[in-house]
């Protein structure tokens, strides 16, 4: 389902039970302080229906930013940014890295890092497997400090050298 879509059903959910959410740019919906307990429950079992969750600890919705700041930032940006992952991370959300981190590990079980390398391997696999891009190639787009350090964190995250991995998942 693409985020116009959803963006759509969730409206549909929203109106549906008379409510009128107010949508930021980043895709967050705000709901008005007092809505009366069982619309509430109509609207938490009807978003679950739609595998949509509301977020009301204010400790996962600031987990739930950072994934979402280093998912579009991995994923979706035609480039890295070029301060540390910490310090972007920590601008953006306008929080310090320190209460951001504490905060994700509880909430997450894993720490910022962990997550971050996570997302970049997985970006790495995605290179192997549909460009023609050298290791080299893929280190510097991912701002990894030599080829050698992506193809050490390749193999201990996913137990196969990044040659070994192209090998098996590339197109024949």
């Amino acid at each position: 389902m693409t985020s116009l879509q959803s963006a759509f059903k969730l409206v549909s959910i929203f109106r549906r039970l008379g409510l009128s959410p107010s949508i930021s740019p980043g895709g967050e919906v705000e709901l008005p302080e007092n809505i009366p307990s069982a619309t509430f429950r109509l609207l938490k079992k009807s978003l679950r229906k739609a595998q949509f969750d509301i977020l009301v600890d204010k400790k996962m919705i600031l987990a739930e930013k950072v994934v979402n700041l280093v998912m579009e930032m991995i994923h979706y940006s035609q480039e890295l940014p070029s301060v540390n992952f910490s310090e972007y991370i920590s601008r953006n959300l306008c929080v310090s890295y320190s209460l951001l981190s504490k905060t994700f590990s509880k909430a997450r079980g894993i720490t910022i890092e962990q997550f971050i390398i996570i997302q970049k391997i997985e970006k790495v696999k995605k290179m192997l497997s549909n460009q023609d891009l050298t290791v080299s190639e893929i280190a510097w787009k991912l701002r990894y400090s030599s080829p050698a350090h992506l193809s050490s964190q390749f193999k201990k995250v996913t137990g196969i050298s990044p040659s070994g991995f192209r090998r098996i998942h590339s197109p024949q």
